[in-house]
């Protein structure tokens, strides 16, 4: 490993301009003429839309869904038996479906003129009721949000293996408990943000879009839009976070880019925090309903689960809500040895925005549901619920494991992981503290939680969930300039990972060239090769690899041209310190970039001009490879407000070899922090007529630097056996464990009262009334 390579801690390319104030958001951009736009919003969650009121001066300046007659509805459908696919019109057309979606659009020159317009567009829409409860939605009288299915579902699916009756025959111990993760939002620093423009001189429609994934935003435009793809062209200049809100093609970003079409000038729509809370995808929203079998010493038998996804009222663009309940479904067994199993799964259609990809995926539900029946299993045998954690899963002699889900675990040791956190936070003083009251009253309580995470899925794992896009490769070009220098063009798009000093070091890995000499280039949809995008812990281990092989061959043609400088054998060169080095000595890169490029009576024979290579890269595994990690949370609880302060936590993640240790770290760090969020503080309720009750931030909660603790980091590496240096993906990982530990740690810390919480956010009020219930339940059980 050298000091800039893999393995190193290399301070990020990206934090220069950021830190200096330099950078360059959607926001920043300026055109000749730009005009703002603003939305015209329904204020129901269920309506008929009967007309929309528009004062005649302002006609000019307020567009409706009539008024763009070719845009096609956003739709996705995919390739699984049974879905029910929804029409999302760009703006409404007969009907409203949900508090915030878009009915017209409003210009000005400035965002100011463009909301006074919209002040004085009335939208007439005939209220009824709402279906805004993920389970009364269900019943035979819920009002029906397309009338044209015969229930709120788009679609049903059921997972079974093994015997599930044998195993609640055999069972000593039953759990039974139902689970629920309330809705969130993403909340990235920087919202949605699209400025499109029509390029006379290109002749196409430029956009620059807050996106992870500019490659499919174009092919997706270009669908609805009914363009010529060669004619759009998709920028994603810096992003400032994403986390999945930023994975779809909204109806928003649609009718921006249609409008910009239509008027053949700049436009521009930057979303708000309302906006946000009312009208980007949600998150989060499910309830499990789970039966336990196990032996007397807490052994898994065999899981019977139903899941529950609220999955809003329309399905998104490009995949659908159906991911979600697939898998929690496929993910609820975790790191277990669980041979009999049936999961009964439905994706419900309510009035509330729709929900979409998060970071982790289902995956914080899936764990937050094993996790916390694990430590009721072990309480009921009587025993340590790290220790019956152990005992249950999966051994390093048994990898690869084939889940009872068919999952391939390909290598690890899960219970190495559970024995190093417990050491990271002392777990032996925990357990000693806890038998001496705490001065101020409060309850000292200890939780784990372990996931495994599929990273870096290849195409025959998206082919079996009938994902109607397949995002199994990624691309990339090393090109070699004629200074010497290096030019990697890479379809991945980076929003906050880092991804332009560790696909560097990558590069510096193979071909030796100091990382500041190396620039990355990503985002620009015409100016790289074709890319699937940042999501599903993906991108180092995919745009790595495409990166390794684009460098690898244009190493090879560059061997061969210095090897004929150095009158030597191509097996002869290495390369080291930015020069090709031979048996009688070097030639530098910038000479070899000169003679291909400039000077080609210097190279050999029938060897092509340019020193350029672009490849693809695929895993060698199409089920992706499998990081792991286990967390633990020691928590102070106060019985009598409720009030959950986090003591100590401690992170064991194993994502195989690191290229950037300080990044990796800082990954954790930030996801676990949005775990914190999801486990305690966030929540977007509705009430019963579809009116979301969180829509600032005064009344959605955030942890900020005094909520999130010290992060303890350790790590255990082992390398993937199917992927370039035996890379595993991580970016999710960090943010799926902590509502299950902080919940086993409060319900550890309660043990004493009898009461425990199976619900996020696990606020003061949800504590303090888990409590109280206990408590009167100990007094009519003394009665």
């Amino acid at each position: 490993m050298s000091d800039k390579g893999i393995g190193a801690s290399v301070p990020r390319k990206e934090d220069t301009r950021h830190l200096h104030g330099r950078g360059q958001f959607v926001s920043d951009l300026r055109f000749h003429g730009l005009r703002d736009v603003a939305f015209v919003r329904s204020p129901v969650a269920h309506g008929w839309l009967r007309s929309v009121d528009i004062p005649e001066e302002l006609r000019g300046n307020v567009f409706l869904a009539s008024d763009f007659p070719d845009v096609l509805p956003l739709r996705a459908v995919p390739e699984v038996a049974g879905f029910r696919p929804s029409v999302f019109p760009g703006l409404a057309t007969d009907k409203v479906r949900f508090v915030g979606q878009p009915i017209a659009m409003c210009v000005g020159s400035s965002r100011a003129e463009a909301e006074d317009i919209a002040q004085m567009v009335f939208p007439e829409i005939d209220e009824m009721p709402a279906a805004c409860d993920t389970l009364k939605a269900l019943e035979p009288d819920a009002p029906r949000i397309h009338d044209d299915w015969d229930e709120n579902v788009f679609i049903r699916k059921s997972v079974e293996a093994g015997d599930i009756d044998i195993a609640r025959k055999n069972a000593s111990v039953v759990i039974e408990r139902t689970y629920r993760m309330n809705r969130q939002a993403g909340v990235p620093l920087e919202g949605r943000a699209i400025l499109a423009h029509w390029d006379h001189r290109l002749d196409e429609l430029a956009v620059y879009n807050s996106s992870q994934f500019p490659h499919q935003i174009r092919a997706g435009m270009a669908q609805f839009l009914q363009i010529e793809e060669r004619q759009l062209h998709v920028i994603a200049p810096d992003v400032g976070g994403g986390f999945g809100v930023k994975n779809i093609l909204y109806p928003e970003e649609l009718m921006v880019a249609a409008l910009a079409r239509k008027l053949r000038q700049p436009v521009r729509w930057i979303e708000d925090r309302r906006e946000h809370f009312l009208a980007s995808i949600h998150c989060r929203e499910h309830v499990h309903k789970i039966k336990a079998y196990a032996d007397d010493k807490g052994r898994i038998l065999g899981l019977d689960a139903e899941v529950y996804v609220d999955a809003g009222a329309y399905s998104h663009w490009p995949n659908s809500p159906f991911m979600e309940t697939g898998m929690a479904a496929k993910n609820i067994p975790g790191p277990y040895r669980v041979e009999n199993y049936r999961c009964h799964t439905l994706t419900v259609c309510t009035n509330k925005s729709p929900i979409g990809p998060y970071r982790g995926v289902a995956r914080p539900a899936a764990c937050f549901t094993i996790e916390r029946t694990i430590d009721e299993i072990a309480r009921a045998v009587g025993r340590e619920p790290h220790e019956v954690r152990m005992e249950n899963m999966v051994r390093p002699a048994e990898m690869p494991y084939r889940s009872v889900t068919n999952l391939l675990y390909d290598n690890g040791d899960y219970a190495k992981s559970v024995q190093m956190a417990a050491d990271l936070i002392d777990f032996d003083s925990v357990r000693a503290r806890q038998k001496s009251p705490e001065p101020d009253g409060r309850l000292i309580g200890v939780g784990f939680a372990t996931y495994t995470e599929q990273t870096a899925h290849g195409c025959g794992e998206w082919v079996t969930r009938g994902t109607p896009v397949i995002p199994g490769f990624e691309s990339a070009t090393a090109r070699l300039m004629t200074d010497g220098t290096l030019m990697l063009l890479v379809g991945i798009q980076s929003h906050g990972q880092g991804l332009e000093t560790t696909l560097a070091q990558v590069a510096h890995h193979e071909l030796s060239l100091d990382p500041d000499r190396i620039s990355v280039r990503h985002g620009d949809s015409t100016l790289s090769p074709f890319g699937m995008g940042t999501f599903a812990s993906r991108s180092m281990v995919m745009a790595g690899g495409a990166v390794a092989k684009s460098c690898r061959l244009l190493r090879t043609k560059m061997a061969d041209i210095a090897a004929h400088l150095l009158q030597c054998e191509p097996a002869q060169v290495e390369f080291r310190n930015g020069a090709a080095c031979g048996p009688q000595g070097e030639v530098s890169f910038q000479e070899l970039g000169r003679i291909a490029h400039l000077r080609q009576d210097g190279l050999p024979l029938s060897t092509d001009p340019t020193l350029e290579a672009t490849t693809t890269y695929q895993p060698g595994i199409d089920t992706g490879v499998f990081c792991y990690s286990t967390q633990v949370a020691v928590v102070a609880v106060d019985p009598d407000t409720g009030y959950v302060e986090i003591l100590d936590y401690g992170v064991v993640e194993d994502c195989g070899t690191i290229v950037n240790p300080r990044i990796v770290d800082g990954q954790i760090q930030g996801g676990v922090a949005q775990g914190i969020g999801t486990a305690l503080y966030e929540e977007i309720p509705y009430d019963d007529f579809g009116q979301p009750l969180a829509t600032t931030f005064a009344d959605y909660l955030m942890p900020g630097a005094t909520e999130v603790p010290m992060i303890k980091i350790a790590h255990m590496m082992t390398p993937a056996e199917h992927t370039e240096y035996g890379m595993k993906g991580m970016g999710e990982g960090g943010a799926i464990s902590p509502p299950a530990a902080i919940a086993n740690a409060i319900r550890d810390a309660l043990a004493p009262i009898g009461a425990q919480l199976n619900e996020t956010p696990m606020t003061p009020r949800r504590v303090h009334e888990a409590v109280r219930h206990a408590r009167m339940m100990q007094q009519e059980a003394a009665q």
